[in-house]
């Protein structure tokens, strides 16, 4: 199988996360795209983040009925911090991989645990990211393949902003996604 690897803290997934991969899927024939929230992310140390039930749960909520998409725990069900070279060691051997990055994230790949490894595994499809030089992408990774998509530019961190002081946000994020912020006061607090 084809099967693409979209991680990060989904705090919240938004609408970008879920175009990359749609993108992913159709541009480089996956047949799965995994999308795993981070459990213990050793990049984001010091940094608070929500619950990994919350995440997780936004997560299978965003991806419910899309063909192809799914929400995989693993790295939420792992002891310690999330490497990727950890995650690939889970799947098939015989599966294979592409990791889906932002193109900041790409520019940083380099500072992974065993990345040469990561990137002797899988294949990295970058999404392009406001204000990164994808040639700078291009030049650290020459093999990496750069999806055709819509910039979108929003973070998690922008939509947690929003909800505390009480903006609308309801269009960055899926139906499903929106009501469980809501229903269970996720970001409210600054």
């Amino acid at each position: 199988m084809r099967i693409g690897i979209l991680g990060g803290t989904f705090d919240p997934i938004h609408i970008a996360h879920l175009h990359a991969g749609e993108c992913a899927v159709h541009q480089a024939g996956l047949d799965q795209v995994l999308f795993m929230p981070a459990g213990n992310p050793w990049q984001k140390e010091g940094v608070v983040i929500s619950p990994g039930h919350h995440r997780l749960e936004m997560t299978r909520i965003a991806v419910d009925g899309v063909p192809g998409f799914v929400a995989d725990p693993r790295e939420l069900e792992r002891e310690g911090p999330t490497y990727t070279i950890d995650t690939l060691e889970s799947l098939d051997p015989d599966d294979e991989v592409f990791i889906i990055l932002g193109a900041d994230a790409a520019l940083g790949i380099h500072t992974w645990r065993r990345s040469e490894e990561v990137l002797d595994r899988a294949t990295i499809l970058v999404a392009p990211r406001p204000g990164t030089d994808s040639t700078m992408v291009g030049e650290l990774l020459p093999d990496a393949v750069f999806l055709d998509m819509a910039v979108l530019e929003m973070s998690g961190t922008e939509i947690r902003h929003l909800v505390a002081s009480g903006q609308p946000f309801r269009f960055l994020v899926t139906a499903g996604v929106h009501r469980y912020i809501v229903e269970n006061g996720l970001y409210t607090e600054t």
